[in-house]
């Protein structure tokens, strides 16, 4: 906007005015610089524009105190003592013992589970934890004998009985080195992906102290790099009993800031990946996704902004961002198999991998150390995507749950847009955010609060997207729903 001329600001039209209203606080300044010798007709022009313009105030967003206090609560020296212990294991191959009780990944599960149960004490009796097992047949390819599975799940019952919405957490326990069946030597795993799961307990630590009307997870799961087959069984399992699951954390290699190849070292981004079009979806939707031009709006995209805006709330000096894509180039993380089966996941992980520490036998090879060693975690930098993690999950399952019925009035064609939804079934309403985005934008630009369950928007549907999200007295949101056809 520094580059408008005084003749192009007079050639503003009304509708415009309402997008560029906050940029509009700035041009005074601007325009006093820009144009010193005619400074006070432009202030004077502004002031008109102001004058006869309805109010549609921006809402300044406020912090939770409690959410506040819980991302100050989360420890460094406990982060690091999680990985720590998760190392000493020697190796957590989902094929290794399941005996010993110093090593391998059965003495990795009762470990955390020991720290759940330790957490559940000081719950209120609303945490329970226990092992969820299954049985694997070997597959000829990453699974080589029958081998007993077993994920590590934390519940923390919501304190709402009419509130059946779940939030997940969750990271994968198991790791590998150059041979996903190699499972006799030692295999650090300290970032790949003990920091995912030094995550999930650390909050769970922190959040057992404190009541949510929702119910949260927190889950290490085993099988991952097998397959993803943990978090296939949990899914699975969560898809027959019709769990409602709202929204799925994965947490995957976050606890380290640098590269190889590129020595890039950056401790101030997370990545956060989410899908375009659903996996789910048939042939018929797809193409009414596509016909709308929503292929940017699933829910795992709506969520993965949602992680966006939060995490950055609430954790200061750090940027989470977007990557349009489900997972990295060719590969696959432990949320997918919650996105196949229709339920909002995404993957956090590091901005910066390192390859030479990732599936790698520990040893130096011309000169180089390979391995995933916990000497090159950063810990401030995993405390920031914890928190990050733990901002997400009590604002969610704080927050009333999503507006329903959300839709957009077409009867006729306008260069104005009418929304209209219904009030949502679980949680207590203040009133509702309307989001606004044009097209080409990544991010929503706008968020319009009203307590009406209706909005004429000054904005044409050909051009912006909207969505709507349910708010509570505290300034806690739910995920946005973008509206469907009302005719």
């Amino acid at each position: 906007y520094i580059s408008l001329s005084v003749k192009e600001i007079y050639k503003i039209t009304l509708v415009q005015y309402y997008l560029i209203q906050q940029s509009l606080l700035l041009i005074p300044l601007l325009c006093i610089f820009q144009f010193k010798h005619c400074f006070m007709k432009q202030i004077f022009f502004i002031a008109f524009l102001f004058a006869g313009i309805p109010s549609f105030c921006q809402t300044t967003i406020q912090r939770d105190a409690e959410i506040e206090k819980m991302v100050k609560e989360i420890s460094s020296d406990s982060l690091k003592s999680y990985i720590k212990s998760m190392v000493a294991f020697g190796t957590r191959n989902t094929l290794s013992t399941q005996t010993n009780p110093k090593r391998g990944i059965g003495a990795a599960r009762n470990w955390v589970l020991g720290k759940f149960n330790e957490f559940a004490k000081q719950s209120d009796g609303r945490l329970s934890a226990f092992i969820d097992t299954t049985t694997l047949q070997p597959d000829k390819r990453r699974i080589d004998t029958v081998t007993l599975l077993g994920n590590v799940v934390a519940t923390l019952k919501g304190t709402d009985p009419n509130d059946n919405r779940i939030f997940i957490i969750s990271g994968h326990l198991d790791n590998m080195r150059s041979s996903p069946t190699e499972r006799m030597g030692d295999a650090p795993g300290a970032n790949d992906d003990a920091s995912g799961c030094a995550a999930v307990i650390e909050c769970a630590r922190i959040m057992s102290k404190h009541n949510f009307p929702a119910t949260i997870i927190f889950v290490t799961v085993s099988g991952e790099e097998q397959g993803l087959l943990g978090s296939a069984f949990m899914s699975e399992k969560a898809k027959k009993e019709n769990w409602n699951i709202v929204a799925v954390l994965n947490n995957d290699i976050m606890g380290s800031n640098n590269s190889n190849e590129t020595n890039i070292i950056n401790n101030t981004k997370v990545r956060v990946f989410s899908e375009g079009i659903p996996a789910y979806e048939t042939e018929k939707v797809a193409a009414n996704i596509r016909n709308l031009g929503m292929e940017n709006d699933g829910k795992s995209r709506q969520l993965a902004r949602y992680v966006k805006e939060i995490g950055e709330r609430y954790v200061d000096n750090m940027e989470v961002v977007l990557i349009y894509r489900n997972d990295r180039f060719l590969r696959g993380g432990d949320h997918t198999p919650y996105v196949q089966r229709g339920f909002a996941a995404v993957r956090i992980t590091e901005m910066n991998e390192n390859y030479t520490r990732q599936h790698q036998d520990v040893r130096v090879e011309n000169g180089i150390q390979y391995g995933d060693l916990e000497e090159y975690i950063d810990y401030e930098y995993l405390r920031k995507n914890t928190g990050i993690n733990l901002a997400n999950l009590a604002n969610l399952s704080k927050a009333p749950a999503m507006p329903d019925s959300v839709k957009m009035e077409v009867k006729k064609l306008t260069n104005s847009t009418l929304l209209y939804w219904q009030t949502p079934k679980i949680g207590k309403v203040k009133g509702y955010y309307v989001l606004v985005r044009e097209t080409t934008s990544a991010f929503w630009q706008r968020k319009i609060f009203t307590a009406e369950t209706e909005m004429r928007l000054p904005y044409s549907k050909d051009n912006y997207f909207f969505a709507v999200q349910s708010v509570n007295e505290d300034g806690n949101e739910s995920l946005p729903v973008v509206p469907g056809i009302g005719r």
